[in-house]
This record gives structure tokens, sequence and C-alpha cells, in this order.
């Protein structure tokens, strides 16, 4: 089985997509070249996607492996779809997961609002010997004002999936490794991978 490197050093992330990959013999980016900065100037999730995986199998010099990298965000509609490609950095480049979430509700409360509809979308790109190759997961739902639960990362206490009254903070993993956006993008990045 070909090594699988993921372009994140996100721990939430690396943590989240190696139970998505259980039985991938996956490792983090920086597991093998250390910290490195990563300029995602794409205008579309998919962009920055390619960005951090060419970039990665690039410096990595190894054909025989294969990178998956995601770029994942929230897109609110009363927002005008914002923060969208900004989700990781929507209250300022150093800002954690907290601050963002924060920049959020204020801006909802900001138009008088407690929720509105809202998407997560992941974009996957897969580099390897055969090149570049992208696979898209949606989540519907809605974004609401008060944060409930602890578990997941980023928006996730905010976020209540299309069907459910909880929200991604709040549901156990199994629930969420089902319903994801990044699950569904996932899924579909490792049917195209497993036979190479």
């Amino acid at each position: 089985m070909k090594r699988i490197v993921l372009a994140t050093s996100n721990q939430g992330k690396v943590r989240e997509i190696k139970m998505l990959l259980e039985g991938w013999d996956v490792v983090a980016f920086t597991d093998i070249l250390g910290p490195m900065e990563i300029v995602e100037d794409g205008d579309s999730f998919k962009a920055n996607a390619i960005i951090k995986a060419k970039t990665i199998y690039e410096k990595l010099n190894d054909p025989e492996c294969i990178v998956l990298s995601d770029d994942s965000g929230i897109s609110v509609d009363a927002l005008e779809g914002a923060p969208g490609i900004y989700s990781a950095r929507y209250a300022g480049e150093k800002a954690d997961d907290k601050a963002n979430l924060n920049k959020l509700v204020d801006a909802l409360k900001a138009k008088g609002l407690t929720q509105s509809p809202a998407h997560y979308t992941c974009a996957v790109a897969i580099a390897s010997l055969y090149g570049i190759e992208t696979v898209h997961g949606w989540m519907h739902g809605t974004a609401i004002t008060t944060a409930r639960g602890d578990q997941g990362f980023g928006y996730d206490p905010i976020f209540i999936p299309e069907g459910y009254d909880k929200t991604l903070g709040e549901l156990d993993d199994a629930v969420k490794k089902r319903l994801s956006h990044r699950s569904k993008a996932f899924r579909l990045a490792t049917l195209m991978v497993k036979d190479r």
C-alpha cells in the first residue's frame, strides 16, 4: 500500500482524515518535511486544494507517494456566502478557531439574525504520478449564533446539519463521519486512489 501524505498541518483535520482513511498509511506532510508555509491564494476551494497538493507533491520528490489536500469552509447565505474560502482566516491571518467562530456569530447578530441557512464545502485534490485530480463534498444545514457542544473543531459548534437538531459540536464522531462534507469528499478520493 502506498503512503498517503496529507497536505495540512491542522491537527483537527489530520485527526479527522486519519479516521476517514482508517487502514491506510497516512501521515501529515509536517512529519516528513517539517513546518512549511503554503500560500493559498486561489479563488476557490478547488484552486486552494490544488495549490497545496501540488506544492507538497513537488517538495516530496517521490513519484510513488500520493498527496491528498483539502480546502474547506463554511458559507452562510445571510452573509452572502462568507466566510467561504476565508473560513480559516475569517478573523485575521493569525486567528484561531474561536476567533473565527465569534466573528461569524457577531456578523449574524449584526444583521439581527439568530440563524441562517449555510453549507460546508470540501474540495480534495489528489496529486500523484497520474497528475492532479479533484473531488468535492457538501453538507447543508443551518448556522446559529449560540455555540453548542465541544466535539469537532472550527465552526462545528454553530452548525446544525440538515435533518438534525444538534450541532456538529454535539454529534458523535460516527454520525459526523457519515454526513460531513469532508467525509463525502474523502470517500470519493479514496475510491480514486485505492488501486494505485
